[in-house]
């Protein structure tokens, strides 16, 4: 049990080294939500989206990472859309809050066969906290950390930057994340990367089901690392969406997680499902978790919550479905 105990907490320090490579993510983004990724979506429907998303991993284990978070874009022109988002993530004593606003601009390639290329960029702000409230002393160590006597914290500043393209039901997906390097604050005296760049590719194609059926299958794949240390690690995902005369939809999905030199040991995988009704989406997420902790967990939650406004708000045909309609 110590070993299982020891393991969780070199993972809680791992994952607060790496929290301000970026903020996790998980399976957020299928949520019909990939303005989690990039930019470079910002505005890529034709209405005003907003989401909001509560992850919580690893339930069952005291202090487990926890993140809650809110996107929302829409179109300022025919062609440019603008986004922001906000976060909140704990894990265990290290707190991490921030926020991204974000621009986009669309271009037609061509009309008939409906190429489009986008371009995005991000500027991301993010306070790293340390909170020492809730330190587990004894009377023999008093003191964690001889140098941690209060809270620390610092706030950085970084930008995001990417391309997409799309032609007809595929599209491909290139992002830059924290594109400086960080300065150290000795305040924290954490032995971090100051290279906190990670490249992301999302990509995929979205099938239509037989006539008339309004089905779409859509098989995914995203593939994160960070340049600090190599790192990096491959989501595969598939999800089938059925609509109807009103647009109104459903879905229903499964994702695979693994490290690149692990691909026969997932990281954690799980089903996803959702919905949208009128202006209201709705979609949940579960992972279980396969490694060590998983007999001390009942896996990760994700649930998303959803608006969408403005129907319509965009001429541009970028803006439409090139699948389902």
């Amino acid at each position: 049990m110590r070993k299982i105990i020891t393991y969780v907490l070199l993972l809680f320090i791992a994952r607060s080294y790496g929290q301000e490579l970026n903020l996790p993510v998980f399976t957020q983004y299928l949520a019909d939500n990939n303005f989690v990724i990039s930019p470079t979506y910002a505005g890529i429907g034709d209405n005003l989206q907003i989401r909001a998303n509560a992850l919580t991993q690893w339930v069952g284990i005291r202090n487990a990472p926890d993140n809650q978070s809110i996107y929302a874009d829409f179109r300022i022109a025919d062609r440019s859309g603008i986004g922001v988002s906000f976060y909140n993530d704990k894990n265990g004593n290290t707190i991490q809050t921030g926020a991204k606003f974000s621009f986009a601009h669309h271009l037609t390639l061509d009309y008939y066969t409906k190429q489009y290329l986008s371009f995005g960029i991000s500027y991301n702000i993010n306070n790293f906290k340390i909170d020492i409230q809730n330190f587990n002393t004894t009377y023999e160590n008093p003191t964690l950390d001889p140098f941690v006597t209060d809270n620390r914290s610092t706030t950085n500043s970084n930008f995001d930057a990417g391309f997409l393209y799309r032609n007809h039901g595929y599209f491909l997906s290139f992002n830059a994340n924290n594109i400086l390097e960080k300065k150290f604050d000795d305040a924290l005296r954490i032995a971090e990367p100051n290279q906190l760049t990670n490249y992301q590719i999302y990509s995929g194609y979205t099938f239509k089901g037989p006539k008339k059926s309004r089905i779409e299958y859509e098989p995914s794949i995203y593939y994160q690392m960070f340049s600090s240390d190599k790192r990096s690690s491959t989501d595969v995902s598939f999800k089938f969406r059925k609509y109807n005369r009103n647009e109104d939809y459903y879905w229903v999905g499964i994702s695979y997680r693994f490290l690149n030199d692990q691909l026969l040991k997932p990281l954690n995988i799980g089903p996803m499902v959702g919905f949208k009704k009128n202006i209201f989406y709705f979609g949940y997420a579960y992972q279980v978790t396969t490694n060590t902790l998983s007999g001390f967990n009942s896996g990760t939650h994700v649930v998303t919550i959803g608006l969408d406004f403005l129907q319509g708000i965009s001429n541009c045909s970028c803006t439409q479905s090139a699948v389902h309609k």
